[in-house]
């Protein structure tokens, strides 16, 4: 089985912190939600992706309550293996600089909601794009001649670690969602 796309670590990640109905995820990936803002999720999608995690064994269904509109609403919860699952990811760096906008802010997003310190994975994500930028600096100045390509990925990556460095050092507004700084 392939791993977990973004949308099921979102829709793991709501249900997290505490169990919920299909329809109360689909809400809070909504775009104009908390989460959604981040990485919106259709509600077609989002029960998909339900789907996909209970096949994994990362969440279980634990209860029924009354819908609104008739019919009962099952109830789901993240499983021990779900929530170690989540953990795991959660404390992984992004590997890649073109994933830092979907990725790393989702992990933001999700840790202060499900009570999770994101600076040891803050401090490794800086390690790691500061390895990314040396790396294309040393091509550019090698090279001689400077690639678009790399150029951008050079100035994405200086804008990464600005941001990061805001984040870490708590100087960012109050809505960026740390845990704790991740200096050492």
């Amino acid at each position: 089985m392939a791993p977990p796309t973004l949308s099921e670590w979102a829709c793991l990640g709501v249900l997290y912190p505490s169990p919920a109905h299909g329809f109360a995820v689909a809400a809070r990936l909504a775009p104009s939600a908390d989460v959604g803002r981040v990485w919106s999720v259709s509600r077609p999608l989002t029960y998909r992706s339900l789907d996909q995690l209970s096949a994994r064994g990362y969440i279980a269904a634990t209860g029924h309550e009354p819908g609104i509109a008739g019919g009962n609403r099952t109830i789901l919860s993240a499983t021990r293996l779900g929530r170690a699952r989540f953990r795991t990811w959660m404390a992984d760096a992004t590997p890649h600089l073109r994933d830092l906008r979907s990725e790393l802010l989702l992990k933001l997003v999700l840790g202060p909601l499900c009570g999770i310190d994101l600076a040891p994975m803050l401090r490794d994500q800086q390690v790691r794009v500061t390895q990314i930028a040396a790396g294309l600096q040393r091509d550019i100045e090698v090279g001689g001649a400077v690639d678009l390509v790399t150029l951008w990925r050079l100035e994405s990556s200086r804008a990464a670690l600005r941001f990061l460095d805001q984040v870490g050092s708590g100087s960012a507004s109050s809505r960026i969602p740390t845990a704790s700084r991740f200096r050492s």
